[in-house]
């Protein structure tokens, strides 16, 4: 017998842990093609040949206390097409996801969604094939939050 699907709400609690960053609500948007995170103070850093890219997240809009400081490896820089319809230039990272008992890879690219309620984006493509999307429920997998941080804030 196969396995169940899994259930996606439009709004889910997940980890990046390749970023340090146990606990970020996204909005899971079919309709979008490539995932973004909310990041401030982008810097590239690294060489030519290892491009890599310094950001802060403040994962959580309530908490502006919590400031998370990562670095990645950029994957590439590419036109994006927002929400709202303007072409932005952004860093592409390759990341792990981790959404309840499940961790893949993902792509995710930089951005400022500082005006957006959720300060991440999981679109299409970072979501595995044996995943389903409920877009009228939210908070299907196990919830995460602020206190995930106390110990781990780097």
């Amino acid at each position: 017998m196969p396995d169940k699907p899994k259930i996606l709400g439009r709004k889910e609690w997940v980890a990046l842990p390749d970023l340090g960053l146990p606990a970020i609500k996204a909005k899971v948007d079919t309709g979008a093609r490539t995932s973004a995170l909310h990041a401030d103070d982008i810097q590239p850093v690294g060489s030519p040949e290892q491009p890599s890219v310094r950001f802060t997240v403040h994962p959580l809009p309530l908490r502006p206390d919590i400031a998370v400081v990562c670095t990645a490896r950029v994957l590439a820089e590419r036109e994006v097409t927002s929400s709202n319809g303007e072409r932005e230039r952004r860093y592409i990272i390759e990341t792990r996801l981790r959404v309840g008992d499940r961790e893949w890879p993902i792509e995710v690219g930089l951005t400022n969604r500082g005006s957006m309620s959720h300060r991440m984006l999981l679109g299409r493509q970072g979501i595995p094939p044996d995943f389903m999307v409920d877009p009228s429920g939210t908070y299907h997998q196990p919830k995460l939050g602020a206190r995930s941080y106390k110990a781990s804030t780097r």
